[in-house]
């Protein structure tokens, strides 16, 4: 997603400083005009504005507050907007951290894949001062079609929680129910053309049927890595004194899938405890 994202900025012609632990992710801006930084230092450096887009909440403290990161090398005044999906509680935690070090700091998690990354076709999340919403909105229309600004920092994470809660209810929803069409005797070519044609149609059936029936478990986001963002809503129905029971049910079926020992394999992957249970698979013969 950072590549594709780093990649829009720089062929608009702005002048991108990157960095990246992975010497393939590197690579791929060799022959660009962006300039490749060894260290973050050299970003701190040279840049007033900083995006960043990592896997959790321990690799952004590491790249803001670690012994070679951001924060003591920075020179001049700095904004950073991190498109990472984290907790609101840790967004808010790294705003009032930062904010003692007189720098801005906003929540913009983003959603869709890498295809709609490179595309410049994301929805981006925005959480922070509106005064710096509207200073990097130029930047941010080069990422994404439809950008949001949904409040004060944290508000973004919130945001794609609640995005992500429906559409893995969504998701679960069709691996409990697609197996049993199949097992009540549906043709599976039935199943496929309606459920991605009427009025169920969604775009998680839209990225997964095809995966599923073809035993694609693989190249997605693991569904334990999605397991944060269910996190992140239920403190919220806690806090609340909500009543969620789809909410409940979607989490017990991604714990049972987790339990089963399919983390580490796409949310799709979940389809497999159900299959299990009914003795049959929704594949494509």
């Amino acid at each position: 997603m950072g590549s594709g994202m780093a990649s829009n900025l720089t062929n608009a012609g702005h002048q991108l400083y990157v960095h990246d632990q992975s010497a393939s992710a590197m690579a791929r801006f060799a022959d660009t005009n962006a300039i490749c930084c060894q260290s973050l230092s050299e970003i701190a450096q040279n840049c007033s504005l900083v995006f960043l887009c990592l896997p959790s909440a321990k690799e952004v403290d590491e790249v803001l507050f670690g012994p070679k990161g951001l924060v003591d090398n920075v020179k001049a005044q700095i904004s950073i907007i991190d498109t990472s999906t984290l907790e609101r509680s840790e967004s808010l935690q790294f705003h009032g951290q930062l904010a003692h070090k007189a720098i801005q700091y906003a929540d913009c998690p983003v959603s869709g894949l890498p295809a709609r990354a490179r595309e410049g076709k994301l929805t981006l999340m925005f959480g922070g001062s509106q005064t710096l919403f509207e200073q990097v909105s130029p930047l941010l229309e080069l990422l994404g079609k439809n950008i949001i600004y949904c409040g004060e920092v944290g508000s973004g994470q919130l945001m794609k929680a609640v995005n992500n809660i429906i559409y893995n209810i969504n998701i679960v929803a069709l691996c409990e129910i697609l197996p049993l069409g199949v097992a009540a005797g549906i043709s599976i070519d039935a199943l496929e053309q309606v459920v991605n044609s009427a009025s169920s149609r969604s775009f998680a059936g839209d990225h997964f049927i095809p995966r599923m029936l073809a035993r694609e478990f693989e190249g997605d986001f693991p569904l334990a890595g999605a397991y944060k963002d269910i996190l992140n809503m239920q403190k919220v129905a806690t806090e609340k004194q909500a009543l969620t029971p789809l909410m409940n049910a979607m989490i017990s079926s991604y714990q049972n899938a987790i339990a089963d020992g399919l983390g580490d394999e796409p949310k799709s992957a979940i389809i497999k405890i159900y299959e299990k249970v009914l003795s049959i698979e929704f594949k494509r013969e």
